[in-house]
């Protein structure tokens, strides 16, 4: 028995809706679950105050970054101070923000300190400061082989939020540790020179990022530089744009819908900078916590900028 026209068109209606529903579906999955999505998201890499609050301090070491002074008046308990970045650089070398990467130096200091690169750390700092040296530290130790690193999400803003306790003072005395300069396995894989970027400035597998202020990005030279620009091909992405106000992470979500804009895809190798690689290594742990794979150039626009010979774009 054939349908009359009434029911035909019922049946029609009834199929224009179920494609309708699945083309909205299908609509709505793609604006939440982002491409960048694709990434492992390192949930390890960063630690929220309450989870702090539950370690066993026999389980974690914490390095303070913040100044000496804003140390001494008041800090998580049981953290050590490192604020001064500049202390693990080069001063062979007139490109300043070149890490040091002797051996010798590294064991004895990090001896010194009651640091191996088998102990897990967690780095804090002050979401105010506009360099964001936690990020600086972060990236130094995976370069020196430490495997279980990982940045407070707040800094000491978020600690103080939820009712952690500080404490005053110097730091506590630390038992310090024997390391031998052979076991300090440094990292190739975190860290990329200008030989490295020369070599893939067209390369269509690297995406190469200026974490720099849009200024600097377009030739304004604060820090002292020789001359000013972008490396060719770069990208611009403002370091701060990756946190909220008040210096926590943005959401995954966010973060792969900020990268999405400006053509950032899974799959592709970044490598970030800015002027001394310090504002460009917090760059670099966000894409660690995303998933990439992300070199930090620690010479940046001072050592760029140097080298007459290499290309430089002025233009946005």
């Amino acid at each position: 028995m054939k349908p009359d026209s009434t029911s035909a068109t019922l049946i029609l209606s009834r199929k224009i809706r179920v494609v309708l529903m699945v083309v909205l579906g299908m609509f709505l999955i793609g604006l939440a679950v982002p491409q960048n999505q694709q990434a492992q998201i390192n949930t390890k890499l960063l630690v929220t105050g309450d989870t702090l609050k539950k370690l066993p301090s026999e389980q974690r070491v914490i390095v303070d970054t913040r100044s000496k002074f804003k140390f001494l008046m008041g800090h998580i308990p049981g953290a050590i101070n490192l604020s001064n970045w500049k202390e693990f650089t080069s001063k062979n070398n007139s490109i300043r923000g070149l890490l040091i990467n002797d051996e010798n130096f590294i064991s004895n200091i990090l001896g010194n300190l009651g640091l191996d690169p088998k102990q897990s750390i967690i780095i804090y700092g002050d979401p105010t400061d506009p360099w964001r040296t936690d990020g600086r530290f972060f990236w130094m130790f995976e370069r020196y082989g430490f495997t279980h690193v990982s940045i407070l999400d707040g800094g000491i803003k978020a600690w103080k939020k939820i009712g952690g306790k500080l404490e005053s003072g110097f730091q506590k005395e630390r038992k310090l540790t024997r390391i031998i300069p052979e076991k300090i396995h440094l990292n190739p894989k975190v860290i990329a020179d200008k030989d490295l970027i020369k070599k893939v400035l067209n390369d269509k597998s690297y995406v190469l990022i200026d974490n720099r202020t849009q200024e600097e990005f377009l030739g304004s030279t604060p820090y002292g530089s020789p001359r000013g620009g972008h490396i060719p091909n770069a990208i611009h992405i403002h370091w701060p744009d990756f946190f909220k106000r008040d210096g926590m992470l943005k959401t995954a979500n966010e973060l792969s819908r900020l990268l999405e804009k400006e053509g950032v895809l899974y799959g592709k190798e970044i490598v970030v900078y800015c002027t001394g690689g310090v504002r460009s290594a917090m760059a670099y742990f966000v894409f660690r916590y995303l998933g990439f794979k992300v070199r930090n150039y620690d010479g940046s626009w001072w050592d760029w900028s140097q080298d007459s010979k290499l290309p430089i774009e002025i233009s946005g």
